[in-house]
């Protein structure tokens, strides 16, 4: 019994370990990617480009998400990204590509480029 629960608690810390690094990992490919000016809302916010708060996704990530499942893989590339940039995953009439081209957040409805483009 306390050897079934040490190996549940050790399991259970290296998937938790594994959940941190793999956040860091895929905002750096976000941020090569998609290069932002350090005063942006997309430079600010960091990980709540895809995430509300811890885990839970936000739109945008939601079909990031959906884009690496049809993939079949869990790393993010910058090809998968570019993918979903003709989306519009928060609705605010603006595609995902021109809000982050923009520095704005493609996650968020309230946070759009100072000249909206139409998605498609």
């Amino acid at each position: 019994m306390k050897v079934t629960r040490l190996l549940t608690s050790t399991l259970l810390a290296l998937g938790l370990i594994a959940g941190v690094l793999a956040s860091p990992k895929m905002q750096v490919v976000f941020n090569k990617t998609y290069p932002a000016s350090k005063d942006s809302d997309l430079a600010k916010v960091k990980c709540n480009v895809c995430h509300v708060k811890g885990k839970e996704l936000n739109v945008y990530g939601k079909d990031l998400q959906k884009a690496l499942q049809e993939k079949k893989t869990k790393d993010l590339t910058a090809e998968i990204l570019k993918s979903i940039e003709k989306l519009d995953s928060d609705k605010d009439g603006v595609s995902n590509g021109d809000e982050i081209k923009a520095g704005a957040l493609p996650g968020d409805p309230k946070s759009k480029p100072a000249e909206t483009k139409p998605a498609e």
